[in-house]
């Protein structure tokens, strides 16, 4: 089996979101509430030199989040969104522009609680330059 390589980059956004459904306990985050919600995006590399690149990635995902993107507020507004949704949705960016990888994405509630989610590639969606190679 051969070596499998990630790169990661980390990046925080200030939301609002709530729980509508929180259980007796923690009512209060039935109601809009502020985070800084921290990201961690793990995805797999195919060579070992800078195939994606850490700070252009990085800028490409909080490009996603930008006032361009999400409006004039200062703030995402996240309605009822989890962690794994965000996750989720981060996901379904990456893997459209970067198929066929392995791809991993944390994402907390002010850097204290919050989720991991592995999303495993599509091998069937790996250019073709990367078969050739008998990488797989």
């Amino acid at each position: 089996m051969k070596e499998q390589r990630f790169i990661f980059v980390t990046f925080q956004k200030e939301g609002i979101h709530s729980y509508p459904d929180a259980p007796e306990g923690v009512e209060f985050l039935r109601h809009p509430h502020r985070h800084i919600f921290h990201f961690r995006v793990d995805i797999e590399v195919w060579n070992d030199d800078r195939e994606i690149e850490f700070i252009l990635f990085k800028r490409e995902l909080e490009a996603q989040y930008s006032r361009e993107t999400v409006g004039l507020s200062k703030y995402l507004h996240l309605d009822h969104k989890s962690c794994e949704m965000l996750a989720d949705d981060l996901a379904e960016y990456i893997r459209e522009e970067y198929p066929g990888r392995d791809l991993k994405i944390e994402v907390s509630e002010d850097g204290e609680n919050g989720a991991v989610s592995y999303y495993p590639a599509d091998r069937e969606q790996v250019p073709i330059l990367y078969q050739q190679r008998d990488m797989f």
